[in-house]
């Protein structure tokens, strides 16, 4: 048991290593080399972590692993979607802390994933779902459905009126991250409401394209307005 235990701790210091690395923005590299089911378990303890860029490594890693489970068993690959949603029910007695954001990651890394699970990401801003009242959480998920949406966003269309209310949050972080959701989305009719924050320059930091990038919510609103305008046209 105690063997059991030290190999499990030796690999979660190998797992860290690899998620202070450089190299994982370009990918999870060797951690493709390491056994695919505790790397991934060891990936779970890392969703909580204090540390910004070893919280996300570990959601970028968890896409490009659990999207590589999905091709060798599937029913696995859905046996981690559903953990990541079991984090986030109250029964769990947990917070879920990278949950959501891990689910939309895994979900645009695998499109059999995506189409199983899509609904059940947008679900957590329903009023009429399984809507998740912390903060932390709803930015967690506004990533997610945006991150779903940078690939295969016709499965999230139906988070448009759910995400509307959260441009008028008093979180800075959950506006831009729905300036950007909705930009992502492509939805036209939005655009006049996504317009009041033209002016918002609270600074946000958003995870995109595998680093931390700041803004105003104001260039987000721009960024977004010139997104709708390229896919309607």
């Amino acid at each position: 048991m105690s063997t059991r235990r030290e190999n499990r701790r030796g690999l979660r210091a190998k797992v860290l290593g690899l998620l202070r690395s450089e190299d994982i923005r370009q990918g999870p590299g060797a951690l493709n080399s390491l056994p695919i089911h505790q790397t991934i378990n060891a990936l779970f303890s890392f969703l909580p972590n204090p540390e910004p860029m070893i919280r996300w490594a570990a959601v970028t890693a968890l896409g490009s692993l659990v999207s590589k489970l999905a091709g060798q068993d599937m029913e696995q690959a859905r046996k981690i979607m559903r953990r990541l949603m079991w984090q986030l029910n109250d029964e769990s007695g947990g917070i879920g802390w990278g949950c959501p954001e891990a689910m939309g990651e895994i979900m645009a890394s695998h499109n059999g994933l995506a189409n199983e699970f899509a609904h059940i990401l947008v679900s957590y801003v329903r009023k009429d779902g399984n809507f998740l009242e912390y903060q932390p959480l709803q930015q967690g998920v506004i990533w997610g459905i945006a991150r779903l949406a940078q690939v295969r966003s016709h499965l999230v269309k139906d988070a448009v009126p759910h995400l509307l209310p959260f441009l008028q949050s008093g979180d800075a972080m959950l506006r831009g991250l729905t300036v950007w959701a909705l930009g992502m989305l492509g939805e036209k009719g939005v655009q006049p409401e996504i317009e009041l924050l033209a002016h918002d320059s609270s600074e946000v930091e958003i995870y995109v394209d595998r680093q931390l990038l700041r803004w105003q919510v104001k260039e987000l609103v721009e960024q977004a307005i010139a997104r709708i305008d390229e896919v309607q046209h």
